[in-house]
């Protein structure tokens, strides 16, 4: 049952559901994020425990939340109500009862009013590979092909597979973002503002979103994800990890994958929000202040944060046959020690990205053992 599961529900009313399950030791627990068609309805959130690890449940959830069509954040009835009509009845609480597989998660509500609903929704296709086909380049006409795009218009992103655009914090198997925000943004900051000169505000939105790039940058999983202005700092990070042994033993066919995304034409397109917890599907574009991150400026980054699991789907779903935000190029991996000493000659290398003693072990490695 664990992961993310996104769909439509119907019943006394329709719209998009959201559901965020974590795995725990007895149980699984969560979110689920309710935008309702009907504009004049408030977008609400529900928090729920199973009783245990069944195939099949009920229980019921409450309080139901309302979110503040301002903010994108829940909060209470009394905050949210001057928003919408006076005679408006929201619901308090609603008895749940589902089954989930592999495949699917079927669930069934009605509410202490009276509405109900239901949805059966598909499991998400994260883990799956890549279905954007790309284009396949080589060195020479890769650089040839990125000197001829807008400058500061296209993020990019290197990967060693073609695997889907996804956070860290996805990939490690959570999907409850308010527990992220509520239990490990709170446990974080108590533990590293002893390690960090600057004592971060995580309730100043640029100070958290400097706070949560700084920890993505040192490992800790996030639901950023890491992009570079410089389609060469991309190149740097495709190649990293491969070593120039393996490489020189790869089949030919064998590529790393660069993502190309037209960020100026997403944020003028979409609306951009910094909120985690909000009723609608989001992938938005931060800048976020380097505090305490020497190594953000030299990467030349950038970050998208997310509530989804699934990036690539939602992206290409919003992309018409006139529109495309987001494509690959894939090179050879056998052209790794060719890419990497050209890069070493544009002062791309570890000691440079990773300002620090890891960083500059990393470049000497390189440069003593071949890495």
């Amino acid at each position: 049952m664990k992961g993310q599961w996104i769909g439509q529900y119907t019943g006394s009313n329709t719209g998009t559901i959201i559901v965020n399950v974590d795995e725990v030791r007895t149980h699984f627990q969560g979110s689920a994020f309710f935008k309702d068609n009907n504009a004049g309805l408030p977008g609400s959130v529900a928090f729920f425990k199973t009783p245990d690890k069944s195939k099949s449940f009920q229980f019921r959830v409450q309080p139901i939340l309302p979110i503040d069509p301002q903010t994108g954040v829940f909060s209470s009835w009394e905050q949210v109500k001057p928003h919408y009509a006076t005679n408006l009845i929201v619901p308090q609480w609603a008895d749940v009862s589902g089954s989930w597989d592999a495949g699917c998660l079927k669930l069934a509500f009605k509410t202490d009013i009276g509405t109900g609903g239901s949805c059966v929704l598909p499991s998400s296709n994260a883990d799956k590979v890549s279905e954007i086909t790309p284009l396949k380049k080589d060195w020479r006409t890769y650089k040839e092909y990125v000197a001829g795009l807008e400058g500061s218009r296209y993020l990019f992103r290197g990967q060693n597979k073609p695997w889907r655009l996804r956070t860290s914090f996805h990939r490690s198997g959570r999907a409850d973002l308010h527990r992220f925000v509520m239990e490990d943004m709170q446990v974080l900051h108590k533990h590293l503002s002893a390690r960090t000169k600057h004592v971060f505000d995580l309730n100043t939105p640029n100070e958290n979103g400097a706070f949560l790039n700084l920890i993505q940058h040192h490992g800790y999983p996030t639901p950023l994800l890491d992009w570079s202005y410089s389609p060469y700092v991309a190149a740097f990070f495709a190649f990293r990890g491969i070593s120039g042994k393996a490489a020189g033993e790869v089949a030919s066919e064998e590529s790393v994958r660069i993502h190309v995304f037209d960020q100026a034409k997403w944020k003028s397109d979409w609306n951009q929000l910094s909120a985690l917890l909000t009723t609608a599907p989001h992938l938005s574009i931060g800048e976020f202040m380097a505090i305490e991150n020497e190594r953000l400026i030299p990467q030349q980054g950038a970050s998208t944060i997310t509530n989804l699991d699934d990036i690539e789907t939602y992206v290409r779903s919003k992309e018409t046959k006139d529109r495309q935000y987001l494509w690959a190029i894939d090179l050879p991996v056998n052209e790794r020690n060719r890419v990497v000493q050209e890069l070493s000659y544009m002062g791309i290398t570890p000691g440079s990205l990773f300002p620090g003693l890891d960083g500059a072990c990393e470049e000497l490695k390189e440069r003593n053992f071949g890495a």
